[in-house]
């Protein structure tokens, strides 16, 4: 076991806000990936009254090595969940909703319907409200990833996770290849910000992660994320280093070099953290 070190510490939620948002969310049967994948972020996220909310449900069809998310058998989709996001995202006040979902391999349309009905409900009861959806491949189907850019949300994102090498032994059904393809079909469609996440810390090399991040590039991605993988549970895969914060500034450096827009690179930096400033 590696010994975390002093800046991987973090605050856990508490105070009356961080109280009221737990609230909202347990009274309308919803869930977060702040508690499901035991976000680092949570405290500080909740300390100013925001979530970003998962759909379909806490249950997974797949099993990728670094998630805490239960894999399963999903139960059927909760037809009231579109208009129970909708409704906690007026409750809590927010100007910018993250979403993002479970795998639902299970359904014929790998629940892309269930997707736009959730971002045009949270339209339709907060008109000024913008969205990032980041979303999963719907295995590269694009006529269901046109089902969410059609939803119209000003973000779409879809998280390659790690380099190419570590792909297939981090990740259970998606390819480096094929998350690549969504990108393309998101920026190609010029109609959403494409927005992309990895993590480091896996035993990936300086240079895989240029590498990663030119090609997300060469996709049309515009925003990026950068942040250290820590495993959740003893069933999750071990981390293999802690980066310092040091090559975290060196990633924001050539990203930005690289011609991303935006590129948020530190230790506890999470697909969502922040999400607001990815909005331009």
């Amino acid at each position: 076991m590696i010994r975390k070190p002093e800046w991987l510490k973090v605050r856990l939620p508490q105070g009356e806000i961080p109280a009221y948002v737990g609230e909202v969310i347990r009274r309308h049967g919803l869930h977060t990936v702040c508690t499901s994948a035991l976000c680092p972020n949570r405290g500080e996220c909740w300390g100013n009254g925001t979530a970003t909310f998962m759909l379909g449900g806490d249950i997974c069809t797949r099993s990728c090595k670094f998630c805490n998310v239960t894999t399963g058998r999903p139960a059927p989709l909760d037809p009231a969940e579109p208009d129970n996001i909708a409704q906690s995202v007026k409750l809590l006040r927010l100007k910018h909703a993250v979403l993002t979902s479970v795998d639902r391999d299970d359904l014929p349309d790998l629940g892309a319907s269930h997707w736009a009905k959730v971002v045009g409900a949270v339209r339709s009861a907060n008109p000024l409200v913008t969205m990032e959806t980041l979303i999963p491949d719907f295995q590269g189907r694009k006529e269901l990833i046109d089902m969410v850019i059609n939803a119209s949300p000003e973000i779409i994102s879809h998280n390659m996770e790690t380099v190419r090498r570590l792909s297939k032994a981090v990740r259970s059904r998606a390819t480096y290849e094929l998350s690549l393809t969504v990108i393309e079909h998101i920026a190609a469609s010029g109609r959403a910000v494409a927005k992309s996440g990895i993590m480091v810390g896996l035993g990936e090399t300086h240079d895989e992660v240029l590498e990663t991040m030119r090609d997300l590039r060469n996709a049309g991605c515009s925003v990026l994320t950068v942040g250290q993988y820590l495993r959740p549970s003893k069933a999750n895969i071990e981390v293999a280093e802690y980066i310092h914060p040091d090559v975290f500034e060196q990633y924001r450096v050539a990203g930005l070099e690289m011609g991303f827009r935006f590129v948020e690179s530190a230790p506890l930096v999470r697909s969502s953290f922040h999400a607001e400033k990815h909005l331009f």
